[in-house]
């Protein structure tokens, strides 16, 4: 009875561990955070089948300073904001938001994948997450940047 008490237990104790390691918060009001930067992935770049349309990023006051010093402390959060590229009149404009994908840096809490937590909300619905496995949808690319913290973007002067 008692051993079957403990393994109960450490499923439970395993069990939440796992669900904290995936928790990446929704960013409210994350468009009143600093810009970073923007770009367009077209048709021919390696990534257009996953990341293709107009990206903006996003970083709360904490990432800045990461940014800034080229280590990010906990507490930094950076958004992805991927939107459809629509052509128009010689021009291309913003469509419907494809994804909004987050970066959330916590050490103790994300410490299989460098100290962040990945999360992408499909549509930018905070109840459509779409990152089942973060090491493999996220953390395997972003292991190339270990040197600018996983982090790819840069801070623009």
């Amino acid at each position: 009875m008692k051993k079957n008490l403990l393994v109960a237990v450490l499923f439970v104790l395993a069990t939440v561990a796992s669900a904290q390691e995936a928790d990446v918060d929704f960013p409210k009001d994350y468009r009143r955070w600093q810009h970073v930067k923007s770009m367009v992935i077209q048709k021919g770049h390696p990534l257009f089948d996953a990341f293709g349309g107009i990206h903006h990023i996003y970083a709360n006051a904490r990432a800045v300073q990461g940014y800034q010093k080229g280590k990010f402390p906990d507490g930094s959060v950076i958004v992805f904001d991927l939107l459809e590229a629509v052509p128009e009149n010689n021009a291309i404009t913003e469509g419907k938001r494809k994804v909004l994908g987050v970066m959330q840096k916590d050490a103790k809490r994300f410490s299989k994948t460098g100290g962040w937590g990945f999360e992408g909300f499909a549509g930018g619905d905070p109840k459509n997450r779409v990152v089942k496995d973060a090491v493999k949808a996220c953390f395997e690319c972003h292991s190339s940047q270990k040197d600018k913290d996983y982090v790819f973007s840069s801070w623009r002067n």
